[in-house]
């Protein structure tokens, strides 16, 4: 039998508890069925519930005790509501998310990635039929760059104060994200061709490719960094002749997304940019509710990757039993296909999941369920 791949739990905050636990028991039929080397541990950090009690979103040795599984599913960190309780214990963004960047930048989780497809039963924003063809995979520079945390405030509170937060990019990052980019734009057009349905993206010289990256820079007003990412994007796009290219910039890329969001592969952003983009692009596949997302470092297995919803915590619906638990169920099947690198067996439950909640997702289209009842049923199609 394979060795035990181990999952740390963090609900977090506001619908996290509900979403997650439906994810759980997603992974207890799962690996009931299928005999898998799968345990995980629940830790009521990092959250709002925790800081009010130990004064601290989570222990000082988090990490530590996070270093030591194999991956890290994250239910949401934020508001915790219910908002129409003004008293509530509510903490700034600033410190209510810190963990979240302190997670990804410890574990040198570099690359964030975060799929737009249309799925069947999906809510359709956009008129446009082609609409229906979005298939894009955004992936984000998530160790540096907009969200390094330098700066600071000088005299504070005055009518002098001065704010100031620097960004941070640097030649290594940059070399590994745009790399990491075109081998998925490879990997994608494999999977498509082996589905029987392949793309086509036209190449500046008028060639056909059957993938593309399309690289996300400001270098207009930030020419220093959006510079160094176009020079390190021509350099790294010869050795992939295969994948055509293509430059937005970040402005030009949020109306495109909306004008004609099927014409993008494989988009490569930097922290901010992309996560502002991928925020457009779960909206266009779908909404928050259906979005998965993925903190990974591909390049050390000994480090935990983190797979959290793109949602928020939703604190309107908090306590509720209404939060759709979909997309916290896609990540789920992602983290499975992730660790299935080392043991097949859960990359196989990971399809088999992501098939489950596509399957309910087409057959209840429009239909106005509750947490539980969705994670009921995908369980039912689990066990068949």
């Amino acid at each position: 039998m394979a060795q035990k791949s181990r999952i740390a739990v963090t609900p977090g905050d506001g619908i996290g508890p509900e979403v997650v636990a439906e994810a759980v028991r997603c992974l207890e039929t799962l690996r009931a069925k299928h005999d898998l080397a799968l345990e995980w541990t629940r830790f009521p950090w990092p959250s709002h519930a925790w800081h009010e009690e130990h004064s601290e979103s989570m222990p000082d040795d988090a990490l530590e005790q996070l270093g030591a599984f194999d991956a890290i599913l994250l239910g949401a960190l934020g508001d915790p509501g219910p908002m129409d309780d003004p008293q509530r214990y509510l903490l700034p963004d600033s410190i209510s998310l810190a963990p979240l960047l302190d997670m990804r930048k410890g574990f040198d989780q570099w690359v964030c990635e975060r799929p737009a497809r249309l799925h069947p039963g999906a809510r359709q924003f956009l008129a446009d039929e082609r609409a229906k063809d979005i298939d894009m995979l955004v992936i984000r520079e998530n160790s540096e760059g907009e969200y390094v945390g330098q700066g600071g405030r000088l005299r504070k509170g005055t009518p002098d104060e001065v704010a100031t937060q620097m960004e941070v990019f640097t030649r290594r990052a940059t070399d590994r994200i745009i790399r990491y980019g075109f081998d998925q734009a490879r990997l994608r057009a494999t999977e498509r061709s082996q589905q029987g349905r392949t793309r086509q993206f036209k190449t500046l010289d008028g060639r056909s490719c059957e993938s593309q990256v399309c690289v996300i820079t400001k270098r207009n007003a930030l020419r220093y960094w959006g510079d160094m990412y176009t020079e390190a994007f021509e350099e790294i796009s010869q050795e992939y002749p295969d994948v055509a290219t293509h430059h937005e910039l970040v402005d030009a890329a949020c109306m495109k997304f909306v004008q004609c969001p099927w014409t993008f592969d494989v988009v490569v952003a930097s922290n901010l940019q992309g996560d502002i983009l991928t925020d457009l692009a779960a909206v266009l596949s779908g909404g928050m509710g259906v979005a998965p997302s993925c903190n990974l470092n591909p390049t050390d297995p000994d480090m935990p990757s983190m797979f959290e919803p793109t949602h928020g915590s939703a604190p309107d619906i908090a306590g509720q039993g209404l939060a759709d638990p979909t997309a916290m169920l896609f990540t789920t099947a992602r983290m499975l296909e992730w660790l299935g690198r080392k043991d097949p067996a859960l990359a196989a439950a990971g399809k088999a999941l992501f098939d489950a909640v596509a399957a309910d997702l087409a057959e209840s289209a429009g239909s106005q369920r509750g947490t539980r009842e969705i994670g009921d049923a995908i369980c039912k199609r689990l066990e068949i």
